[in-house]
This record gives C-alpha cells, sequence and structure tokens, in this order.
C-alpha cells in the first residue's frame, strides 16, 4: 500500500490517459471529419494540463516526441499506407495523444510501483508478448509475421536499451491504444508491411511497442540536444542585445562602405 501511495500521482497521470484513450477512440469510431477537431482541442487540453505538473526536461521530451511522431504519422499514414485512419488522415488528437501516451510511460516508469516490482513486471511482459506473438504466427487468422518481427525489435530495446522499464510502460499503454482503436474502427493496419519485404501483420500487429520504443529512446537523447540549442540561441540573443545601437550601427556603415 505503501508503494502504491507514492505512486498515486504518476497512477492517476496513467489512469487520466487511459481514460481520454477509452472515450476518446469510443467517440471517433463514429464522429465527423470536424467533431475530431474537436477531439483534437480536448486532447491537447489535457496534455496541456498534465505538463503543468513536470519538469522541464520532461516537457522538452514530450515535445519532441510529439513532433517526431507528427512526421512519422504523416509518412506512415496518408503516404505510405502502413496503417489508414477512417477518413485516411491523420486525427486532430493524434499528435497530443502522442505525447500522452509518452507521458504515461514516463510516469509509470519512474513510479515507486515499477521501481519496486520492475523485475518481476518486466518478465510478465516479455512472456505476454512472446504468446501474442506467436500465436500471431502459429494460429490467428490474420498472420502476423511482420507484428512477431516487431517483438524481436522490442526485446531488443528492453535488454539493450537505455531505459528498459519505459519501455515496459510503453508496451502496455500502446498495446492497449491499439487494440482500443483498431476495435472501434478509428484506424486499421495493412494486411502487409507496404515495403520491407511485405511481411503479413495484424490488426493491430503484436509487437506495435517496438515502433513507440523508438519514439521514447528519440526523445530522450533529443530532448537535451534540443534543449542546449535553445540555450544557445537565447545566449546569443542577450549578447546581441547588451550591444550598444551605436556599435552596431558604426559596424554596419563600415561594412557597406
Amino acid at each position: 500500500m505503501a508503494v502504491l501511495a507514492r505512486s498515486k500521482r504518476d497512477l492517476a497521470i496513467a489512469a487520466i490517459v487511459v481514460f481520454c484513450v477509452s472515450v476518446g477512440l469510443y467517440l471517433d469510431g463514429d464522429c465527423t471529419r470536424v467533431e475530431q477537431y474537436f477531439l483534437g482541442a480536448i486532447a491537447w487540453c489535457f496534455l496541456f494540463g498534465l505538463l503543468q505538473f513536470e519538469t522541464p526536461a520532461i516537457r522538452m521530451q514530450v515535445g519532441v516526441a510529439v513532433a517526431v511522431a507528427t512526421l512519422c504519422e504523416y509518412s506512415f499514414a496518408p503516404l505510405y499506407h502502413i496503417y489508414t485512419y477512417r477518413f485516411d488522415n491523420v486525427p486532430a488528437y493524434v499528435p497530443p495523444g502522442h505525447g500522452m501516451v509518452y507521458l504515461t510511460a514516463v510516469a509509470l516508469a519512474r513510479s515507486a510501483f515499477f521501481e519496486r516490482y520492475g523485475a518481476p513486471i518486466a518478465r510478465v511482459t516479455l512472456v505476454i508478448g512472446a504468446c501474442w506473438a506467436l500465436w500471431g504466427v502459429t494460429c490467428a487468422e490474420r498472420a502476423d509475421t511482420g507484428g512477431a518481427v516487431l517483438f524481436l525489435v522490442f526485446c531488443g530495446f528492453y535488454f539493450v536499451g537505455r531505459s528498459p522499464l519505459l519501455y515496459i510502460a510503453a508496451f502496455y499503454i500502446t498495446s492497449y491504444l491499439e487494440v482500443v482503436g483498431t476495435y472501434s474502427g478509428a484506424w486499421a493496419w495493412a494486411l502487409h508491411w507496404p515495403s520491407w519485404g511485405h511481411l503479413p501483420q495484424a490488426n493491430p500487429p503484436s509487437g506495435i511497442a517496438a515502433g513507440y520504443c523508438f519514439l521514447d529512446t528519440i526523445a530522450l537523447f533529443g530532448a537535451p540536444i534540443l534543449a542546449r540549442f535553445i540555450t544557445y540561441c537565447g545566449t546569443a540573443f542577450r549578447r546581441l542585445q547588451s550591444v550598444p545601437m551605436g556599435v552596431i550601427q558604426a559596424s554596419s556603415a563600415r561594412d557597406s562602405g
């Protein structure tokens, strides 16, 4: 109980996001494109609200995750058709949704609950993922070789990656997201990978969490780089402001002469 109490805030973030995913995707299954914009506005409000209590470092990570995920969405869905949304678009709630999913994975991974029980949780996760992938290539109506390959990639992230608990947390929130989204009809995965060998895949693929592991890794490594760049630009701008205007005008006059 003490562990759960210390994890109260982090688990609350996960609960809020799970609620948003459940209600939002249920509504998207039968809404119009205009109503999708309304869902997107609500998603942004929830994301900004959750980030109010986070550190600048986490906010930066979420920003990087949203930017990269949005770029990937507009490549994978309308361009390559790896999966397709109902209106063959990228719904307005998707970019902030990725930010909420990343924040949930971070919150779970840092929670006292995961810190204490991380090892058994990870073992159970790998067993669940392996059974799901094995079922996809042996018994499922729709072959899921692509999902099995993705699960192997996920295992690579867990055993070699920088933040194994983050990847384990991502497995649960992203798997739930994909199952609910495909069940509600918000999007559907193609029968085969359009490129990269045309491997058959399920709807959703069993190892889809691997894709989010890439996103998580980029956010972890990219956020500090972006922060340093912003700091450098801010310092350069302040130095420029501190230079007297007469000096700048004299320098410009010499250059023009």
